[in-house]
């Protein structure tokens, strides 16, 4: 998956709120994870059925750890979701990032 033809972000209002009611995720901190490293993109098999999804490990500017679910509609990112990575996640995003 390469991000290099994406121009920009494209925001369901409702998603945003979620986002921030649920997890205290801003929409400018999920994005901020796009333009950070490392960033490991993943496709989300299980939750693409209607289209593709990944998500994303990667860290904001004031270096919190998030877990991005998106999807890519007219060249734009399309957040579906965005939290805290997991233990699990946490470590595979930290060994990646001590290989580079």
């Amino acid at each position: 998956m390469s991000l290099s033809g994406i121009t920009g972000f494209d925001w369901d209002e409702g998603n945003r709120d979620k986002n921030w009611d649920s997890h205290w995720v801003s929409h400018l901190e999920a994005e901020q994870v796009f333009f950070n490293e490392p960033l490991l993109i993943y496709e989300d098999f299980v939750h693409s059925t209607e289209e593709s999804r990944w998500f994303v490990l990667g860290t904001t500017d004031h270096k919190r750890r998030l877990q991005v679910v998106f999807t890519i509609r007219n060249a734009k990112v399309r957040v579906i979701s965005a939290r805290d990575m997991s233990r699990m996640e946490r470590r595979e995003y930290e060994k990646a990032d001590s290989e580079i």
